[in-house]
């Protein structure tokens, strides 16, 4: 069982032209880099995987998260690895979902971080995930979005 937790935005709180959770999900994957905890981001398709790679090179250098597509980079990943498909290996603690549905492996990881997006069909697709997630017997919390900002 994994624990999930479910991350409250509002579009107010992006800063960009990106949508608020792929801001807060840098932010969950710098946080995981910084406690030296390796994390998968999925993404609905290549062409957001291709999004949320350029959002991480836009950090500041001194918040650099090193990162890769899977299968580029290093022997092993880098210590964030974003991905639209299904992992070839599951070595990572934390698995960041930015896909609308619940990825079928995530039971290999220990920790999930969702969100629940301010647009109203995000906010029933984030619904049915947290249904699927209750329903598997997982730890479920919901947190205001600011609550990544901790630790």
């Amino acid at each position: 069982m994994a624990k999930v937790s479910f991350f409250l935005l509002d579009e107010s709180q992006s800063g960009s032209s990106q949508p608020a959770h792929f801001e807060l999900a840098c932010l969950a994957a710098a946080r995981c880099f910084r406690q030296k905890q390796k994390c998968l981001v999925f993404c609905q398709n290549k062409q957001q995987a291709e999004q949320f790679d350029e959002l991480l090179w836009q950090l500041p250098s001194d918040g650099f998260v090193p990162h890769n597509l899977e299968g580029e980079g290093p022997i092993g990943g880098a210590p964030v690895e974003i991905t639209w498909q299904t992992p070839q290996r599951f070595s990572r603690a934390v698995l960041i979902n930015l896909a609308e549905q619940v990825p079928e492996f995530h039971t290999r990881f220990g920790q999930v971080i969702d969100f629940v997006p301010s647009a109203e069909n995000l906010k029933l697709m984030a619904r049915e995930r947290y249904k699927h997630y209750r329903a598997a017997g997982n730890q479920l919390d919901t947190l205001a979005a600011s609550s990544i900002y901790e630790n």
